[in-house]
């Protein structure tokens, strides 16, 4: 298990998901084109902080009723917020819609984000759809494909899987940073390193924006600037 802790997790949230991803190219170069989330999603309340948590990962699906024994369904759905309560924590959910159109039925409104807050969960990330929007749980994130008034047939198929939000696939316990941008998992081994990496991106975008910001600023000095930046170490 790795030694990161809570106040690395807590450290990494006071940056938006694009810093993150900055970082990420420094440290962890060959996942520059993976990892994250590349289509456009609903964010509950885009004035939240950044959430930052160890997946715990499910599938559903709402377009038809579940095949299998009502109390099958309901020890399904038991054991899936056995999943969400496990440590370490926080946690933040990544539910993955296999309908045909993601988004028929809503897994997340004002029951289920009262429930997941209240076992340490964050917040979720899913291609399916959100509602209840002003009933929702206070501070607790949510990142969807879309918004929808009914819940239909929604169920849980599997938890405790690999899932894939709009090409950002994902395990349980992989950490994920997510807010109004949408979410990156962060491989265990970057996290320590991702704060160093954020102060020398800070550092050398400083002298861009600098110069960039100045009343005489011209092509010459965009070209000193860049050089001057990628002389920051």
């Amino acid at each position: 298990m790795t030694d990161v802790t809570h106040a690395d997790l807590s450290t990494l949230s006071r940056w938006d998901t694009p810093t993150i991803c900055n970082a990420l190219e420094l440290v962890t170069p060959e996942r520059r084109a993976l990892g994250f989330t590349t289509e456009h999603m609903m964010c509950l309340d885009p004035q939240l902080a950044p959430i930052v948590g160890y997946a715990r990962t499910a599938t559903v699906r709402a377009v038809t009723a579940p095949t299998i024994d009502r109390e099958l369904v309901k020890a399904q759905r038991a054991g899936y917020y056995e999943h969400i309560a496990e440590s370490p924590g926080p946690t933040v959910s990544v539910i993955q819609d296999l309908d045909p159109h993601p988004g028929f039925g809503a897994f997340w409104g004002e029951v289920n984000t009262a429930v997941h807050k209240g076992l340490g969960c964050l917040g979720a990330v899913t291609n399916g759809s959100i509602r209840d929007l002003d009933a929702c749980a206070p501070d607790f994130q949510l990142l969807a494909g879309k918004i929808g008034p009914s819940h239909a047939h929604v169920h849980v198929v599997e938890y405790g899987c690999e899932v894939n939000i709009f090409s950002m696939v994902v395990n349980p316990g992989d950490i994920i940073h997510a807010d109004r941008h949408g979410a990156v998992v962060i491989p265990l081994d970057a996290v320590k390193a991702l704060p160093a990496a954020i102060d020398l991106l800070t550092r050398r975008e400083a002298v861009i924006l600098k110069a960039a910001r100045a009343n005489d600023f011209d092509i010459k000095k965009l070209k000193q600037a860049t050089a001057n930046a990628t002389d920051i170490h």
